[in-house]
């Protein structure tokens, strides 16, 4: 029977990490005794440099259940670097990967479904949201225009799908050889290819904590997807400089025009219109630019993606960590 880890990102998560170990572990005792999954399946609960007591939650299942296991990153890497290190760490011996979110706003139950899919033979399952009625209506318009976007765009993604989706070792080891720094997951899997399906649930609300995606980082989200799989906006500069000559050249024959008939007008408003529309454009396509550029410096630098401070994973009897000297990065 094959190997299922369940990959769950956790930063302040103190207040919700018993009910989720709580209910994932259900799902894997029955999946275990369906004969669906090996016993040996794994909830592989990533600490993203979290300062509470999400760590020590994590140490005290882990010497409790023998389903739960952990890595303790040395600091906050983010939650896309956080879904690497899981994945990472479980390429070592898993034969399916489910990445889940620690409030379990997306339906837990929905992974039934998806190792029934990927018996049938698929490779890749997406959970994708039927029902966002837990969202705000801004949230759910700015979803759904940014999805339209993405497609707009040129980039291939499923919308709805958020992080929650399983995948097998062959796609995750294809997944993983991906050097890129600037992680956009959610477009990165539909490049690897293989077959997929999908897995509709209705989204549920947080039952306790935050959400640790506020506006501003949903919109560094959308930013780092769109500039990292797409030379769209870099394009429409161009286009825009043309349009902007266009522009000039017509209002150029305009004056000859007011000139020829008598009729110019002495002043600086025009002038300093025209000076200070053409300056904030060329600081927006500079900051364009510059976006680009500062996604190649981070990329040519490779630095590590994360670094692992405690691995309950692959070194469950290993001392602790005293320091970052003997860490392991990616």
């Amino acid at each position: 029977m094959d190997k299922l880890v369940i990959v769950i990102p956790a930063y302040f998560e103190e207040e919700v990490l018993d009910s989720t170990i709580s209910t994932l572990t259900q799902i894997l005792e029955q999946l275990s005794e369906e004969k669906k999954i090996s016993g040996g399946s794994t909830l592989l609960i990533v600490n993203d440099g979290s300062t509470d007591q999400t760590w020590p939650i994590i140490e005290k299942y882990h010497k409790s259940n023998h389903f739960v296991s952990g890595i303790n990153l040395s600091r906050n890497y983010g939650h896309q670097n956080a879904l690497w290190a899981g994945m990472t760490a479980a390429s070592v011996d898993a034969d399916i990967v489910v990445t889940i979110d620690a409030d379990l706003q997306d339906d837990p139950n929905s992974i039934i479904e998806m190792v029934d899919a990927y018996h049938a033979g698929y490779d890749v399952v997406y959970g994708v949201r039927n029902d966002r009625e837990s969202d705000t209506v801004f949230k759910r318009s700015s979803a759904n225009l940014f999805y339209k976007l993405m497609n707009k765009l040129g980039v291939d993604m499923v919308p709805n799908h958020a992080d929650f989706r399983l995948i097998d070792r062959r796609v995750l080891k294809q997944l993983l050889q991906f050097p890129e720094r600037n992680l956009f997951l959610r477009g990165m899997l539909p490049l690897v290819g293989f077959s997929s399906t999908k897995v509709f649930y209705k989204r549920r609300a947080r039952q306790a904590g935050k959400s640790k995606y506020p506006f501003h980082k949903m919109l560094l989200l959308a930013w780092d997807g769109i500039t990292s799989f797409s030379e769209v906006p870099i394009r429409s500069i161009i286009a825009f400089g043309f349009l902007l000559v266009f522009f000039s050249a017509f209002y150029v024959l305009y004056g000859l025009i007011r000139w020829a008939t008598g009729h110019t007008e002495t002043g600086w408003t025009s002038l300093m219109v025209s000076i200070w529309f053409l300056g904030g454009i060329q600081l927006i396509v500079v900051g364009i630019v510059g976006e680009y550029i500062g996604k190649i410096f981070k990329e040519v630098k490779r630095r590590p993606r994360f670094i692992i401070q405690d691995d309950l994973y692959t070194r469950p009897n290993a001392p602790r960590i005293k320091n970052s000297d003997n860490s392991s990065n990616v």
